[in-house]
């Protein structure tokens, strides 16, 4: 019997040293209400916007709302095949105590419109997706796959980690509510343009 039941515990414990944890309710449902609330945002932003709004640049070489919304779309996906590599990449829980960031100082630093960062060429604005009605469906289709994904995954994103952001190692959920404060970051850039004061007028 002793030789039956020590293999049993030995299996139990190798299991719980698996990835066995999941999301708490309350990280899932934190990064659920951000995810929708940019997105939301970013659609109250745009309604009613003219073409001629959305195409207005306050400089010669800044982006116009179009081109925020299209920078938003790639990178969106870009951000999905990100969450997949974190994921796919396995728990590591020895690289816990390289997360420099809380949540919320990571949001705040992505948001922050006061620190100009110019993107790299593979998320720069170029029609891609063709007309704005276009580029606004990709955006919000991919946005849903990704509120669904972390509604219903069983994957332990606080014990997955990467190293690819530029604020060093960030833990699975991170990488999701970076892409979520990266959403927050632009479309106040939108509401920057709307401010100005050549801004053309609405009907």
């Amino acid at each position: 019997m002793k030789k039956l039941i020590l293999p049993l515990i030995a299996l139990v414990l190798f299991s719980f040293g698996m990835d066995t944890f999941k999301l708490s309710d309350d990280d899932r449902k934190m990064a659920v209400n951000h995810l929708e609330k940019t997105r939301d945002e970013m659609s109250k932003v745009l309604r009613g916007l003219s073409e001629e709004q959305l195409n207005f640049k306050s400089e010669e070489d800044s982006w116009s709302i179009a081109e925020c919304v299209e920078h938003l779309t790639i990178s969106e996906n870009a951000f999905g095949g990100l969450i997949q590599k974190t994921v796919a990449a396995g728990p590591n829980p020895a690289l816990k105590d390289s997360v420099k960031f809380k949540d919320d100082q990571l949001l705040g630093i992505i948001s922050d419109r006061s620190k100009k960062v110019k993107t790299r060429e593979p998320f720069e604005p170029s029609g891609k997706f063709g007309s704005h009605e276009a580029t606004v469906q990709a955006f919000m289709a991919k946005r849903e796959e990704h509120i669904n994904y972390i509604k219903t995954t069983d994957d332990d994103l606080r014990n997955r980690y990467n190293s690819d952001l530029p604020f060093g190692t960030v833990d699975g959920l991170q990488v999701v509510l970076f892409m979520s404060g990266h959403t927050e970051r632009h479309v106040n850039q939108m509401k920057e343009i709307m401010a100005h004061k050549l801004f053309p007028k609405g009907k």
